[in-house]
């Protein structure tokens, strides 16, 4: 069947786009994994909606798995293929088919990388507002299938929030369009909500209306330093209130990730000493710069002169503000040292972080093989990112620390994914942020919308 298959999809795409063999030893399935070669029965690159759909519908008849590439950038594993399964790449749908001033929404096929956006829509004096560090490399279908967060959902909201409008493709062919560049529209279910954090397992997302905002024309930032986590609520609900809705970022960086993040180089120097056991970053957006310098330096030296803070240092210049987020955005610094790392983005209760973090570095800490353990993350929204530095890929090494993140969760209605999704990697840990009858209900969704489960099957649940 493989060779009818084929040479059916060499049918649908010129043979340069349907990559067999040899071709695929120059291809991974992550960015991470580019000196190991893909496993797939075949690779094909689309370059229209209407080859996806002849693709999918091939594939349905001959109840062929699928899985879906974007950026791979993914950390659950989801990108992960067999010898016998097919890969689309959406890579070559990169086109910003449009960037419309008037309504702010700028309309993109899949493949679009994140940055490309940013770049578009400058011109224009506009923003698109997510943001995070794989945004050279992240497509804008992946991006809408994992319903990334990143460093701005404090003030902009997720993925989800910034979608206007979805074109996708069903299982089994079928193009569901709704290109709509209208905030509201409240006509019966809103269907583009099944694909955003579906993970590509209820529809391949082939183009998108993304939700624009006037540019700011300020951008602000400090770093402060404080000894107890109540202190990191009490700035977070001090610079929230005083700044007036330009608060836009509200970073939290444990002691030593601190330390390690700006002691391995001299262009992430630490902008304040090593004396203090959480290091918060702040950013503020707006429209005046010399207004709302002056502003947000006065914010910052009242929460210093009401003890606030331990210490504070604000970014003087562009550079300086640049400097600053490259110190919580370039997290090489924390893995270029480790033997092998385990990453995790757990979200709880604003109020819980502190005490379940602290908890889980004195049960981390006591297990033979860990060897560092780095916490950081968007506290504003309630997300911590835990990177852990250990010793082996020991499979009951890997499941003992993921224990000790994972299962105090549930008590406290947390998360084991707060923007990276299920994929492979989590699927066992869904329970604890879900009831029975929600996964029920995922899965009455998938067996609906794929009742062939070959769309990124045993991603999130099984069937």
């Amino acid at each position: 069947m493989s060779d009818t298959l084929i040479s059916n999809f060499q049918n649908i795409l010129d043979g340069q786009r349907v990559l067999i063999g040899e071709s695929l030893k120059q291809r991974y399935d992550h960015i991470w994994h580019m000196n190991t070669s893909l496993e797939a029965l075949c690779l094909l690159l689309p370059q229209t909606t209407d080859e996806v759909s002849k693709i999918l519908n091939l594939c349905n008849d001959h109840e062929q798995e699928v899985i879906i590439h974007g950026g791979l950038t993914n950390l659950v594993g989801s990108t992960r293929s067999s010898s016998q399964q097919v890969v689309i790449s959406l890579e070559r749908m990169d086109a910003i088919e449009e960037v419309d001033i008037a309504s702010r929404t700028i309309t993109v096929q899949a493949g679009v990388i994140l940055e490309k956006i940013h770049d578009a829509v400058e011109e224009h004096n506009l923003l698109f507002p997510l943001n995070f560090g794989a945004r050279g490399s992240a497509q804008m279908g992946g991006i809408i299938a994992s319903n990334a967060g990143g460093l701005r959902v404090l003030k902009y909201g997720m993925t989800r929030d910034l979608v206007l409008g979805i074109e996708a493709v069903m299982a089994d062919g079928t193009v569901i369009n709704s290109l709509k560049k209208i905030i509201k529209n409240n006509s019966g279910y809103d269907l583009k909500q099944l694909f955003v954090g579906s993970e590509g397992t209820l529809g391949i997302v082939t183009r998108a209306v993304l939700k624009l905002v006037e540019a700011p024309s300020s951008r602000n930032a400090a770093f402060l330093a404080v000894d107890g986590y109540k202190d990191v609520v009490r700035l977070l609900k001090f610079f929230d209130a005083h700044l007036a809705g330009k608060l836009s970022g509200f970073e939290l960086i444990w002691a030593n990730a601190y330390k390690q993040m700006t002691s391995t180089s001299d262009a992430v120097r630490p902008p304040l000493p090593y004396d203090y056991r959480y290091y918060i970053l702040i950013e503020s957006l707006g429209s005046n710069y010399e207004r709302d310098q002056a502003e947000f330096q006065a914010v910052l030296e009242t929460a210093i002169v009401q003890e606030l803070a331990l210490d504070a240092v604000m970014a003087q210049s562009p550079s300086d503000v640049e400097w600053f987020f490259r110190i919580r955005e370039d997290v090489n610094n924390l893995t270029d040292g480790m033997t092998h790392d385990q990453h995790f983005d757990i979200s709880l209760p604003v109020s819980l972080i502190g005490k379940y973090i602290e908890e889980c570095y004195d049960k981390l800490s006591t297990v033979n093989g860990v060897e560092q353990i780095y916490a950081f993350g968007h506290v504003a929204d309630g997300n911590i990112h835990f990177m852990i530095g250990k010793e082996s890929l020991d499979e009951n090494l890997k499941l003992q620390i993921n224990d000790i993140i994972y299962n105090g969760l549930q008590d406290i209605g947390g998360s084991v994914s707060a923007e990276h999704g299920i994929g492979i990697d989590k699927k066992a840990y869904l329970q604890i942020s879900r009831t029975p009858q929600e996964i029920e209900l995922m899965r009455a969704l998938k067996r609906s919308l794929d009742p062939n489960n070959i769309l990124n099957p045993r991603r999130i649940i099984d069937l």
